[in-house]
């Protein structure tokens, strides 16, 4: 049933900003914080400062990046509706454009909007960074464009989750910090890249059939849906075994606590094999959800315990 919802009323850009997608752009941000947090007592540049970490900074990384969320999914809503992914047939949650609730007009201004804002709120890091993070931030806003234009229709997409919610969040937010990269920021920012790729596994499994319709030729188009299934069940048991790099560092916890993300993981991955098709998934996605974020919860603890 279609939801009577007023044209660019506060509800329809509160649907079209997709509010739950944030804390899976806040998870990686949280990890390089914890890390950069505990390494940066290493570091005593002044007597008396017991530590070099920047809470400025750091809000601004967190912020840069759910700003960037929502720009991506403003974006993927405007050009999923023009390219007619956004149809009858969608299994997923309604979109903004295609049922109505946004104008295409005032959805092109939102979207120019939240793109010069994540850039103004980059801006500031420079400070901290350097340059480089003038060149990072515009990189995000690019390839989110790319993204949903065309890099997703050619099966991309995974890829891009692995690079822009994995690498470029954790080392970029441990970079602005402590000016490096360690061994162990890399292997974090792998592990966090590879679980978060299970939301768009799942989201892909659940759209095959009309993305094959759309001409999107997903991964999950081209590998099949039970390769598929043993796909996500694989990411998430390799997103842990990166955390065991945390061995090398003397860091006990932060290896060990990442493995109780396994149950929750196996348990959802037999739900959405049981389910296979349909609305259903929309619940699979959910919980996908959480577990990313309790996977980066227990990486965060671990770490600074």
């Amino acid at each position: 049933m279609t939801m009577t919802i007023k044209q660019n009323s506060v509800k329809a850009w509160f649907l079209a900003i997709r509010p739950k997608t944030l804390t899976g752009a806040a998870a990686p941000v949280l990890i390089a914080l914890a890390l950069s947090y505990e390494d940066s007592f290493l570091y005593r540049p002044a007597i008396g400062q017991t530590s070099v970490f920047q809470w400025i900074p750091a809000v601004l990384c967190l912020l840069f990046a759910m700003l960037m969320q929502i720009d991506a999914n403003l974006i993927n809503d405007y050009f999923d509706c023009i390219n007619g992914v956004d149809g009858e047939d969608r299994l997923g949650p309604k979109r903004a454009c295609a049922q109505g609730w946004v104008s295409m007009y005032a959805m092109q201004r939102a979207i120019a909007f939240t793109t010069c804002i994540s850039l103004v709120v980059a801006l500031p890091t420079i400070y901290w960074g350097g340059w480089e993070m003038l060149i990072v931030g515009v990189l995000c806003a690019l390839f989110a464009f790319l993204y949903t234009t065309c890099l997703a229709r050619l099966g991309l997409g995974d890829l891009l989750v692995l690079v822009f919610f994995g690498l470029v969040p954790v080392c970029i937010t441990y970079y602005v910090q402590l000016h490096c990269i360690p061994r162990t920021v890399l292997a974090l920012a792998t592990g966090m890249g590879l679980v978060t790729d299970n939301l768009l596994i799942v989201n892909n499994y659940r759209d095959r059939d009309t993305d094959l319709k759309a001409g999107k030729h997903t991964l999950i188009v081209s590998i099949g849906p039970k390769a598929a299934e043993w796909l996500y069940l694989a990411l998430g048991v390799a997103g842990v075994a990166f955390c065991q790099w945390q061995w090398t560092e003397g860091r006990t916890w932060g290896a060990l606590l990442p493995i109780l993300y396994l149950i929750p993981h196996f348990i959802v991955w037999r739900k959405m094999v049981k389910i296979n098709h349909g609305k259903e998934l929309n619940k699979i996605l959910g919980m996908t959800a959480l577990n990313i974020f309790l996977f980066a919860l227990l990486a965060a603890i671990g770490t600074v315990l």
